[in-house]
This record gives C-alpha cells, structure tokens and sequence, in this order.
C-alpha cells in the first residue's frame, strides 16, 4: 500500500496544503499550495465563510496537479492556552500469551487520560515516557515481552477544544474530514529534528504573520509553549506608521525593500510610493530596512526573554523557523540577538523550499512516524484514486512505486 498523507496549517496569512508520499522513509512531495488567507485572526476562525472560500481555493490547486479529490487531511492546530500534565495508566494484559503488543500500549495510553480531561478541552499530543511492566520493573520497549500488566508513563498535552474544532467544522464544510489533529509546532521539530536534539532540551521558535510561537522541547517531547501576539504583521503596520503609506504599500516595502539587517543594504535602491494624504514619497531599502530590523530585533529579545520564563534547564539548541526567517539578513540579526545559539531552519524538500511549509511539511513526518511507530499503514487516498492519479499522462516516470513524476509532470508539460 502506498502511504500519501496530506496535511494543512491554516494561518492568519496563508493557508499551507501539502500532499507527500513516503517513500523509503522519505517525503517526496506531490503537490502543495499556498493560498492567501481570510477569515482567520491569530490563528483562531473569526469569519468562517471567507476562510471556506480560501480553503476550497487552496485544495482546489493541489487537486489540479494530483487530478483526484482530497478528501482526507491532518491539521496542525494553535498552541494558545495549552496545558501539560505527566500520567500513568496500566492495562492488563488478555492474550493467551501474554505477550504485549501495540493495542495494550493504546489501551494504557487511554487509561492515563481517563476522567483527567475537562469537557471543554481536547489532547492534542499524548506521548509516552516510560513503561513498566509487571509489579514496576522498568523496561525501554515492551513489544513482545510477556507480562501480566503494563503501566504506561505520558506526557499529555491539551488545548481548548476551539483551537481545534473551529477550524475542522469549516473542513467539513467543503467535505474535507480531519483524520487527527496535534499542534503545528510538533510539525516544526519533526521537520527539522536532528540526532542530538533526542537527548537535549531545546527550543523552536515560528516567526509568523500574527503570531510568535515558542516551544520547548526536553528530548524530543514538547513540555511547554508560549504564543506572542507579534510577528511580520507588526513589521507592516510600523513601516505604514512611519511613511504614512497604506497597509497593502506597507506589506510591498516589507517585500520588495526591507531585509532584517543592514548589512549590505543600499541607500540608492529606492521606490516611490503615495502616502495615505496623496503625497509622493521615495523610500530607500536603508530607510526601509531601519524601520524593519528595529522591530525583528524588538521581537527576537522579547523572545529570547521568554525562553527563560519556560523553562530553567540548559538550553542545547534554538532553532528558529516561520515565514519571517526568510527575510534578507536574518541570520546576521539572529546572531546579534542570540550568538550562535540560534540556527535558522531550513525546509529543503523539493516542491515546499519556503520556511513558510516548515509545519506542514514537519506534520507529514509526525504522521508518518506515529504510524510506523504503530505498524499502521495509512493513506489519505484509496488504492482506486491512487491507480486514478498514476494513469494521468506524464512525460516523465520514476518507476512503479513512486507517484512523484506526477508533480514533474505537471511542472514540465507545460
């Protein structure tokens, strides 16, 4: 069976949709899109008819490439007013064998959130630290093993049942289910996780339009997040303030002219705009950059403030990711504000080369690790749609068990 998984991370300006098949342990992606946002006000649905408008334009697109309907999706949700808790549960174990296996780790997993979940809220990551079998003996993995009883240690995590649910009734308007939903910061770390982070304490920071999350993550696990209410729209509406233009010229300057730090920048690249009372003004790509690199640089402090409030244990790594890591300088800066603490991550897979895709991308993994995890397979597509997809005429092939010569197809066939 082959595995495609389709994920979406709805932010207040764009919505992200990533189609992708593991292939040999690897994301290949098939199709994805990047479609302008509305209805959405920090992550959170405050108009859902305009946001429904956008979300059918958004699987509109990946749907032309792939040529089949996306019916199925993963959806990273908001952090904001998340909570975290250490659990157990046991569960005995009924086989004949007594051997245990995926589905008595499941039960014992369920058995840690029993009664310990209010109405009003929803898990959004329930991951496992320890397991014990027996009358306590400690054991790495219990796969396999004999055993009377299991007791299963877990790190919950749970937000607001509106962060999520929101969010998949306006799905369902467009006859899109949600399969499961976790938060979009998970997606970060398993999109840029390395080797080392797994026995570290580390942070990732998303950089978004209207937001600023923050994680914390001790070996591999998220323990704690914070959200700010900053990002690249505060860089917009201070380049606005300052040379009196309209928001929409604010977003061009930000764009065409502003990098994140003036090393380099030139005084003689400049465009003219109109400000808000008719005058005619020109503004240099130092002029712009000033005003921009003032603010990043406020928000990156303020960030690496809140580190600190999260969490007191020795921070191994910071890595930095979200659509305004891409601004021109921003590794110098970053440097400025936190040495060499703090690396900018880097989404590299064919097709989504944007930090802006770092969480759906990041989600596509998540997914794909849990279900291996399990000995699941999982496909968002039925072998029938699959088959549907692989006779579409395509001018280039690679091989019977990999659907990614449809994107190149539709990207050279033109």
């Amino acid at each position: 069976m082959r595995k495609i998984i389709a994920s979406i991370d709805i932010g207040s300006n764009f919505i992200k949709l990533v189609v992708g098949e593991i292939f040999k342990n690897r994301v290949q992606i098939l199709a994805a899109s990047q479609t302008p946002s509305l209805g959405i006000s920090k992550g959170f649905v405050v108009e859902p008819q305009p946001l429904i408008s956008k979300l059918e334009e958004a699987f509109q697109k990946c749907e032309n490439i792939l040529g089949v309907k996306i019916s199925k999706v993963f959806l990273g949700v908001p952090s904001e007013n998340s909570e975290f808790f250490l659990a157990d549960g046991s569960t005995t174990i009924t086989s004949e064998d007594h051997v245990i296996r995926n589905t008595d780790i499941v039960r014992a997993m369920q058995a840690c959130t029993y009664n310990r979940i209010d109405n009003d809220r929803e898990i959004v990551s329930i991951k496992p630290t320890s397991y014990y079998i027996d009358e306590g003996e400690s054991i790495k993995n219990p796969i396999g093993v004999e055993a009377s009883k299991l007791t299963v240690k877990c790190l919950v995590a749970t937000v607001p049942r509106k962060n999520a649910y929101t969010l998949v009734k306006c799905l369902e308007q467009i006859g899109v289910q949600v399969v499961d939903f976790t938060l979009g910061t998970i997606g970060d770390y398993f999109e840029f996780q390395k080797e080392m982070m797994k026995d570290n304490v580390g942070v990732f920071v998303n950089l978004g339009y209207s937001k600023t999350e923050i994680s914390i993550f001790n070996k591999g696990l998220l323990t704690n997040c914070e959200t700010l209410e900053l990002g690249s729209k505060n860089i917009e509406q201070d380049l606005s303030y300052i040379f009196k233009v309209p928001l929409k010229d604010a977003k061009d300057i930000k764009m065409t002219l502003a990098a994140a730090h003036n090393r380099g920048v030139s005084a003689s690249i400049k465009k003219k705009y109109t400000t808000k009372t008719g005058e005619e003004i020109v503004v240099s790509e130092y002029e712009a950059t000033e005003v921009a690199s003032s603010r990043l640089s406020e928000i990156l402090k303020i960030v690496k403030k809140e580190i600190n409030h999260l969490t007191k244990k020795e921070i191994h790594y910071i890595m930095i990711t979200g659509g305004v890591s891409e601004m021109t300088n921003f590794s110098s800066l970053l440097e400025e504000v936190f040495g060499r603490s703090a690396k900018v991550g880097v989404t590299k897979e064919l097709g989504v080369r944007s930090n802006v895709y770092s969480t759906s991308v990041g989600l596509l993994k998540y997914y794909e690790d849990k279900f291996r995890n399990r000995n699941q397979e999982f496909s968002v597509f039925s072998e029938e749609e699959i088959k549907d997809m692989c006779t579409i005429d395509k001018k280039i092939s690679f091989g019977e068990n990999s659907i990614l010569g449809k994107l190149f197809g539709y990207f050279f066939d033109n």
